[in-house]
């Protein structure tokens, strides 16, 4: 009787079968990190209600895929298309991770404004002297929560945030004021 050897591929397919498994499929990709808007897209034109030309509110903001370990998330939106330097026009720490929107107007419970470059502790909208700008929400996930301080500027918060950032977000809105009539 002859006797014959099985190869090292067909023995690990044999190995297989008896242990009735099947390695595992690969992990599905992580979600990204996002913030939008439901009234624009991502390097969409801000409606202008969301403007100095309008009721200056903040528009509603929509929050997905928060990174695992986020403790707290933070908000800047600025313009860094203004004359001389880049404008601050929202500053918000203190956002609970759980989040899952910005009302229009509103400020989620717990959050905390700090002062923007109009001197103001609130959102203000969008308002170029000239031509069309980019207006830029960048959220930031933090693996701690961060206190700047009272009416902090963006650069507290920065200053704040530094070593503690494990995501961000962005989401680019544009506008251009309205077109002025002539002397009648």
């Amino acid at each position: 009787m002859r006797i014959r050897t099985i190869g090292p591929a067909a023995l690990a397919l044999v190995a297989v079968l008896l242990a009735g498994s099947v390695p595992p499929a690969p992990a599905a990709p992580p979600r990204e990190f996002r913030i939008s808007c439901p009234l624009f897209a991502d390097r969409g034109a801000i409606p202008p209600r969301y403007t100095c030309d309008g009721a200056d509110d903040n528009p509603p903001l929509t929050i997905e895929n928060v990174p695992a370990g986020a403790q707290s998330l933070a908000l800047i939106v600025d313009d860094p298309d203004a004359p001389k330097k880049t404008w601050v026009h929202w500053v918000v720490w203190g956002i609970d991770p759980k989040a899952r929107e910005i009302r229009e107007g509103s400020l989620p419970k717990g959050a905390v404004q700090g002062t923007n470059d109009f001197g103001k502790r609130r959102y203000g909208g969008p308002c170029p002297p000239s031509g069309r700008h980019r207006y830029v929400f960048k959220l930031y996930a933090l693996d701690k929560p961060v206190d700047p301080g009272p009416g902090a500027t963006k650069a507290r918060l920065e200053a704040a945030m530094k070593g503690r950032i494990i995501g961000r977000a962005q989401l680019v809105g544009v506008y251009q004021r309205p077109a002025k009539a002539g002397p009648r």
